[in-house]
């Protein structure tokens, strides 16, 4: 039911067409990447989907953040309109299911985000390569790796922005969240833990496990102190 609430939210202040147009800008990268420098060189990498992921993820990745966090303040700012937020205390809905719904509600937006990039990067294998037997599972496997990895992210831009309720003070600390990410050394492992920074991670077989344990605790985690913060927030508001 919160979902659904969600969705109708959502339509009022567009966002779906806001989806549509970064969902496209992001799935456009490879394509024009490779038609402005002609053939990518995959020699080196194990297939044509690593090669690609490998020339374009981390912009592709840039754009599926950075949409993640304008979206999270701007859902949120819609609860702290007119102090609805406020207005939520007095009814018989608890305040962690709204957090919940919008969180369901950008995980889906986000795995049909990554449907249209995939979608884009199949398109390339198979039009300028030559793609080996076991693509599919390949991409499926990328596919579900990534929308793991980006769950966190999620999470957190969303904790942060149930507790500012200024739009622009979230959005801000967002963007400083991830021009950080893109400063962390990717070969250390620790600080590529952080958040908004395992979604630059591409699927490794040497690291994978670490990473998708790393992803469900930070959930884990994150979910938790959402429950003690909002706690913490009622006994003293």
């Amino acid at each position: 039911m919160t979902f659904l609430l969600e969705c109708k939210k959502a339509k009022r202040i567009g966002f779906y067409p806001a989806l549509i147009g970064s969902s496209i800008l992001a799935a456009a990268i490879p394509i024009l990447n490779i038609i402005i420098r002609g053939e990518i060189d995959v020699t080196a990498s194990k297939s044509p989907l690593q090669g690609l992921l490998g020339a374009n993820w981390q912009l592709m990745t840039m754009l599926n953040i950075l949409f993640i966090a304008a979206s999270a303040s701007l859902l949120y700012h819609t609860e702290y309109a007119d102090n609805a937020m406020q207005k939520l205390y007095t009814l018989p809905i608890h305040e962690g299911s709204v957090f919940y719904g919008k969180t369901l509600f950008i995980s889906v937006m986000s795995l049909l985000t990554l449907t249209v990039e995939f979608s884009a990067l199949a398109f390339c294998s198979y039009y300028w390569y030559t793609p080996e037997n076991s693509f599919i599972l390949e991409l499926c496997q990328n596919f579900g790796y990534s929308l793991l990895l980006l769950l966190p992210c999620v999470v957190l831009a969303l904790l942060i922005s149930e507790f500012c309720q200024s739009m622009w003070m979230s959005l801000g600390i967002c963007v400083v969240c991830v021009f950080i990410a893109t400063m962390l050394p990717t070969d250390q492992f620790l600080l590529s833990l952080f958040p908004f920074a395992l979604p630059f991670q591409m699927l490794d077989t040497a690291q994978t496990v670490p990473y998708l344990c790393a992803a469900c605790t930070e959930l884990l985690i994150l979910i938790v102190t959402e429950k003690i913060a909002v706690k913490i927030r009622r006994s003293i508001s």
